[in-house]
């Protein structure tokens, strides 16, 4: 008899999440250019999962432990195995996709072209173009017998063999790294006919081959694509003499040269070849060893060019209104008479922006209080902050330097933050600090009076575009006290606080989360209105699963759309019979956190910052 599993395993539910990306990329109603992008997006996804979960079941797997408390009954080298096999069919499956958008791509007069394929008259534009552009930026290394080499970063290389022509010399190997900072697509003029041609940078590598080698009398020459992916884990030095921000600026830099725990090759590489790189890049059998295609990098198609065919691209919508809030007008003063809720990108995120700008303007404005996780790489939010402070306003900003793979670009935010007079906290050693708030303080009619706002995203115009998310405007003094408690706590944490209004990690959220839901089984088994309904990114903390299975099983009806990792399993009978849920991957990437309590019938709302995972709950 077959017995469902109490639980899913994390890893596990973040390959079918993936999953569920590729098939955006599949799918026909999908704009065709918008589908390469999701191509982009889950090959992304994937680098990002070997950098970090693949990473950390290995060093697992290298311990002592089996890791089966954590892995929902695998052991770590078991569940090694398991994503590996699932990744390589995902793998296969995305190179199938790819190939059939190629088709549909010739069908709308869009060609790729190899470094076989050039035709006489476009030679002299790539020509022009390597030597700008490309050339400058190689980076080619030639492998000896008997020398390592240590590549940093993660990155993708050709792995060139020649054969040179003293009869019966060995080969000659060397590696060219794909630049980062260079166009991955070029795009060719337009030919008369109607037909643009598009040329892989790889391609126009492998077909300058003859200038970036003159120096070898070779009598053969090929290339095969190699993808190394390191290990993420930042490991911070305990050295007390050192500042805070030197430390993660000296992890940062150590995670380029970390293990690696995934190669990706090219599937026609010699097996010669590739064990002569695996070897000369401290590769062994059993890392992540991941068969491809010709081309690897394919996040880079998450800015594939649009080639100014709009009826290949999703159209673009128009903002819808806040009744009662204007750009053109005074935003302060319309907080103070009432909320407003903000749905990004369906409304526009400017509204945040203009809050921050007003703020640093107005001379009723005393201080401005705000956390910062994520920002964009040119963001206006910094611009207005540091505005403030130049303005002679007291800014204070709570800014996390441990938001993984942004901790430069937030180094460099709090260097200039720093030096326009911001003061600057970092939360409290051990704790991320991920919560999205901010606060000013205003003097009018020679009171103090506090206005703010709660997100449940990034203060990021960039992604603002792309991700849905919250944000409550709000004058509600008892609110925005809490908030500001928030702040004190990050300045002074060996005090705790108390809060009625608020739910605050890593001190409370558990144990009032389970009381919400205790009250919805209370409500049920007395005939009062119950029912849950949340909308998450992930849930992967066993008690508040086991807690809604408890629900599940007193007669608690509960929605739930979770976007991510749902380690939940739906619809068992005599587990979760009353749970649903519901995936959307889609256009824009869902990513607010709404908890609603039916509560007898006067309904409990919460926005967050946070889902039900255990970093969530306990350690941020």
């Amino acid at each position: 008899m077959y017995v469902a599993p109490k639980y899913i395993n994390r890893e596990i539910s973040w390959l079918d999440f993936n999953a569920r990306v590729l098939q955006e990329a599949n799918d026909n109603n999908v704009p065709l250019i918008e589908r390469l992008r999701f191509l982009g997006i889950f090959s992304n996804n994937l680098d990002e999962f070997f950098q970090v979960r693949y990473a950390t079941v290995k060093r697992i797997a290298q311990s002592s432990k089996t890791g089966k408390k954590v892995f929902a009954g695998r052991s770590a080298t078991v569940l090694l195995k398991e994503i590996t096999a699932k990744v390589i069919k995902l793998q296969s499956e995305s190179l199938e996709i790819l190939n059939g958008i190629y088709q549909e791509m010739e069908a709308e007069n869009i060609f790729f072209i190899d470094h076989n394929e050039v035709q006489k008259e476009q030679e002299a534009f790539l020509k022009n173009y390597f030597i700008q552009n490309v050339n400058p930026a190689l980076v080619t290394i030639i492998l000896s017998n008997t020398q390592n080499q240590d590549l940093t970063d993660n990155k993708a290389f050709l792995v060139v063999t020649m054969e040179i022509e003293e009869e019966g010399g060995p080969p000659i190997y060397a590696l060219i790294e794909i630049p980062k900072n260079t166009k991955r697509f070029i795009v060719l003029p337009k030919k008369s006919d109607g037909k643009q041609y598009i040329m892989m940078l790889d391609d126009l590598i492998r077909y300058h081959f003859h200038m970036i080698f003159s120096f070898f009398n070779y009598k053969k020459i090929q290339a095969h694509m190699v993808k190394i992916t390191r290990d993420a884990e930042l490991d911070l030095e305990e050295d007390v003499s050192i500042s805070y921000v030197e430390k993660i600026t000296m992890s940062v830099k150590d995670r380029m040269i970390s293990d690696p725990v995934r190669l990706v090759y090219d599937n026609e590489i010699p097996e010669e070849t590739l064990r002569f790189v695996m070897d000369k890049l401290n590769i062994d059998s059993t890392d992540g060893l991941i068969p491809g295609g010709k081309y690897h990098q394919r996040r880079d198609y998450m800015d594939f060019p649009s080639l100014d065919r709009p009826d290949l691209l999703y159209s673009s919508i128009p903002k819808l209104p806040i009744p009662g809030l204007s750009l053109e007008e005074n935003i302060l003063d319309a907080i103070a008479k009432k909320d407003y809720l903000l749905y990004a990108p369906y409304q526009d995120f400017s509204y945040v922006i203009k809050f921050l700008r007003e703020a640093a303007l107005d001379p009723t404005v005393k201080s401005i209080k705000i956390t910062i996780y994520r920002l964009s790489k040119a963001s206006h939010i910094v611009s207005a902050l540091i505005n403030a402070a130049k303005n002679g306003k007291k800014v204070l900003v709570q800014i996390e330097l441990q938001a993984r793979f942004d901790e430069k670009n937030n180094i460099n935010f709090a260097e200039k933050l720093e030096a326009a007079g911001v003061r600057l906290i970092f939360g409290i050693p051990g704790l991320k600090v991920h919560s999205k708030i901010c606060i000013i303080e205003r003097i009018q009619q020679n009171k103090n009076k506090r206005y703010g706002f709660v997100s449940t995203g990034n203060f990021n115009e960039s992604t603002a575009k792309i991700y849905t998310d919250y944000t409550l405007f709000t004058a509600n003094q008892k609110i925005l006290k809490e908030v500001n408690k928030v702040f004190n706590f990050l300045e002074v944490s060996y005090k705790l606080k108390k809060y009625k209004h608020l739910i605050v990690s890593p001190h409370y959220s558990a144990s009032i989360l389970s009381k919400l839901i205790d009250q919805e089984i209370e409500n049920k088994k007395n005939g009062l209105p119950s029912g849950i309904s949340l909308k998450l990114n992930n849930i992967t903390n066993y008690p508040l699963v086991d807690k809604l299975y408890e629900a599940s099983q007193a007669g608690v009806k509960i929605k739930m759309m979770v976007r991510g990792i749902c380690c939940l399993v739906p619809g068992v009978k005599g587990l979760s019979e009353n749970i649903t849920v519901l995936s959307v991957v889609d256009k824009f990437l869902e990513h607010p956190r709404v908890l609603i309590f039916e509560n007898g019938g006067e309904k409990k709302i919460y926005l967050s910052s946070a889902d039900f995972m255990t970093r969530n709950i306990e350690n941020r």
